[in-house]
Order: structure tokens, then sequence, then C-alpha cells
């Protein structure tokens, strides 16, 4: 079942979210109406805060996306990306890889808001998957992008935060619009 994704200005998006301590069949639910949801407001990623839930659950699709490309290492091997989608990432750990890059960024929970992000352009991930067993992969392109973006959303940090002072100036108009759209919808 699709769920409400909350905006800017949702006290939600700010909390860092609890380790998942066992995959329950409330977490398998919410990993599958999370992914739908993703599909649903056409993202390619989606963590828990975002549908109101402070945990560390994020889901990421990024199939079909051909004008960025990502790369995946499993095993020390070069892996398809498309193959290993989607992705469910219970309480990741992130390493980041290689040289900081700019690249462009939204947020499901930012609608039409986009700005470029500096971000490393690789990771390494540890995680558990939907079964409860480890996960282990290094990837890079879109796919780094997006693993790095969700779990900030996991420690209650925004893509705002992220951006340069320009940016971010450029945008208050926007930001302080959704802002205020928020609070009074949270009002009601």
């Amino acid at each position: 079942m699709p769920l409400v994704v909350v905006k800017y200005g949702t006290p939600v998006l700010r909390q860092k979210g609890e380790r998942i301590e066992s995959i329950t069949p409330a977490i398998r639910q919410l990993a599958a109406d999370m992914l739908e949801t993703m599909y649903v407001k056409r993202g390619i990623g989606l963590a828990a805060q975002q549908v109101g839930v402070a945990t560390q659950l994020a889901v990421i699709d990024v199939r079909g996306v051909t004008d960025r490309p990502s790369s995946l290492e499993r095993h020390g091997k070069s892996a398809n990306v498309d193959a290993f989608m989607p992705l469910v990432l219970i309480n990741p750990e992130l390493n980041p890889l290689g040289e900081p890059e700019s690249g462009p960024e939204g947020c499901l929970s930012f609608p039409e808001i986009y700005a470029d992000i500096t971000r490393p352009a690789g990771v390494e991930v540890k995680a558990l998957d939907l079964e409860g067993k480890p996960i282990e992969f290094r990837c890079g392109g879109l796919l780094a992008r997006v693993i790095q973006h969700e779990w900030d959303h996991l420690q209650g940090i925004l893509f705002i935060d992220r951006m340069d002072r320009a940016t971010k100036a450029s945008l208050k108009p926007e930001l302080d619009l959704l802002m205020a759209e928020t609070k009074a919808a949270l009002k009601l």
C-alpha cells in the first residue's frame, strides 16, 4: 500500500533512525510499502523517515536510469547493478571511497527542488537485507549517490544540509514556502 511521503518541515525527517534488531513481518511490510510508494512517486530511493518512521531502513532502485550510470562490485568482482535491484538496506554502514564529486539531486520530501550536491564518488556498504543476512558491496556513480542520500536521511540529515551556501540561499524562497505549507498542514 502506498504511504504518505512527508515533506520538509515534518519533525521525523530530522530524527536519527532506531536500529532494527529483528526482521519482523511489520518491517517486511514497511519495506514493501516503501518500495511501492517509491515507484508510485517515481523516485529511486526512499528512507523510512520519509514515510514517518524513524528507523534504519531504506529502499533503492536505480533501474531505468540510463543517463547517470552506476557501478557495483561484490566479492571483489564487477556485478550487474540491475540484477541487484530493488535494494533494501537495513542498518546500513557506509565507508566513503574516491574523490568528492558534484552531481544533481532531488528528494521526494522536497518536491520540485533540485541542486548539485558534492559527495564521495563511491561508497563501501555493509547492511542487512530483508532476510536479515549481511550484505557487503562497493558502488559508484548514481547508486553511490542515492545510497549516501538515503543514509543521510537515516541520520536525520537532509540534502539541503549538504548544499553550498549560495545554492541554499538561491533556493530559500522555495524552501521557506515548503516549510510554511508543511507546518500549516501539520496543524490541521
